[in-house]
This record gives structure tokens, sequence and C-alpha cells, in this order.
């Protein structure tokens, strides 16, 4: 092998060396974290480089963190349930609120800043997986926006994407106001959600050490319910005990047995 050709190959290979990017660490990397709680996932997440976006919870109790990889511009998200990580999945950039490259340079020119407003406003788990183009994803965010925000629903183009987004932001709204108990003003009430996870027995003696009466209950071996009436403070709860344990506490508003 001549000098001037180990110099060629050398250079060759030199250069597809630096040409070369560092693989960013994706989700498949990351399924340890599958199990964990939130706690320890996030510290774990933390400690490979992966800053907090954002968390969102819906009505049925999964909460979606994203976040984000600097170092390797990447983007996964985190959804728990029950106080553990279910599954650790890809996102896009524009899940943690980046538009770089030159994929996001010609959104940006074909589809102009409501379409990127949309991206930004909405994450990859609302969509539940469905592929929209620009122009149905400008109507599931403003459909998005609508229900989150507790307007009107207003779908006057009659589109389907409209429809899926006002449901998408009206749960995460109910799902961001679980705490208030849909009283305002100075209404005193009684607390009740400390409860859950609690045994039956013990949590149903709490509650009517706070002022709830039962006034029906339901169901079979598996699950019960019990209904509770506070008149004081007209509160109707509905607890749902299954296991021995209370595993939902809610206040449902009304009852035919709650009044008085």
């Amino acid at each position: 092998m001549t000098r001037k050709f180990k110099k060629l190959t050398m250079g060759v290979a030199l250069g597809a060396l630096v040409a070369t990017p560092v693989m960013a660490e994706k989700a498949r990397q990351l399924v340890d974290i599958n199990g964990m709680r939130g706690s320890s996932a996030e510290r774990e997440l933390q400690s490979r480089g992966f800053a907090h976006v954002s968390t969102h919870k819906n009505s049925r109790g999964y909460a979606y963190s994203y976040w984000w990889n600097r170092d390797d511009d990447d983007c996964v998200q985190v959804e728990v349930y029950d106080g553990r990580v279910e599954t650790i999945s890809d996102a896009t950039d524009q899940d943690c609120g980046h538009h770089k490259g030159a994929a996001g340079a010609a959104l940006g020119a074909v589809a102009g800043a409501a379409i990127l407003g949309a991206l930004i406003g909405h994450k990859s788990h609302h969509r539940e997986g469905r592929d929209y183009d620009e122009t149905k994803t400008a109507e599931f965010e403003r459909g998005y926006q609508d229900g989150l925000h507790h307007a009107q629903y207003h779908n006057y183009n009659r589109d389907d994407a409209y429809a899926h987004g006002y449901e998408r932001g009206a749960d995460e709204r109910q799902a961001n106001l679980n705490h208030h108990h849909r009283r305002g003003g100075y209404s005193r009430i009684a607390q009740f959600r400390d409860v859950e996870g609690m045994r039956g027995p013990r949590a149903r003696d709490i509650l009517r050490e706070r002022g709830f009466a039962r006034v029906s209950r339901f169901g079979d071996d598996n699950t019960r319910y019990s209904i509770l009436w506070r008149s004081e403070s007209r509160q109707c709860v509905q607890l749902t005990i299954a296991d021995g344990r209370v595993y939902d506490v809610r206040d449902i508003g009304n009852h035919p047995d709650c009044r008085g």
C-alpha cells in the first residue's frame, strides 16, 4: 500500500468518524425505569441528562411527563399511573417545546405560526396516536384549547379533529381541577380525599366523624360503592371499595339519596 493511499484511507476514516453524530439515548434504552416509583424515575432521568419540561394529567388517573436531553436533542414521554412508571416512549422535539432542524423550518414555512402554536399547545398523548395533517392539527388545537378553558363547543367546520381536541382538553381540565370542591366563596366544606387507599371501615369512621352519613350502598363481593351525604355543606361523596380498600373517592355532586 503506497503512502499516498494510506493517507487517503486514514483521511476518509477520520472524516467519517467526525461526521458520525453521538446517538441520543432513546426510550428503548430507558426501559429499566419502567415500574419505578415516580420520584425514583425522576432522579434516574436527571442523572442521565434529562430535564423535566411539563406534566399533564387526565381524569382516568394517568400522568404524562415530558423530559428533554439537551446534549442529545432528545425528548421522551413518561406515563405514570398510581405512582409508578407504566411506559416510557420517544416523543417529538415539539412535545418538549423545541423546533430545531430543517423539518421544523419547513413546517414553519408551510404551516405558519398557527400550526407551530398548536404543536406547542398539546402533546402527543393528547392525540392518542392519531396522525393529523396541518389542517387537522389546527382544528384539534382549536378544540383542545376550547375544552381546556371551558369555552363553548364551537365546531363550525364540523370536523372530527375539533371534537377530538375538545374532548381531550375538557378531560385535562377536569384532571387539573380534581382538587377543587366545585364551590366558591367562603363555603365551609369537609375534607374527604385523604381516605383514599384506607381500609373501608376506617375510611367510613373518619368520614362519619366529619359529618358524613351513609345514605346508600350497592355493588357485589368484588367492588362495593357507598354514597355519603353531609347536609351542612351539601357534599355528596361516593366511595369505591375494592379488595377491602378505598380505590376511589369523589364528590359526585348529587344523588337521589343525597338530600335534606
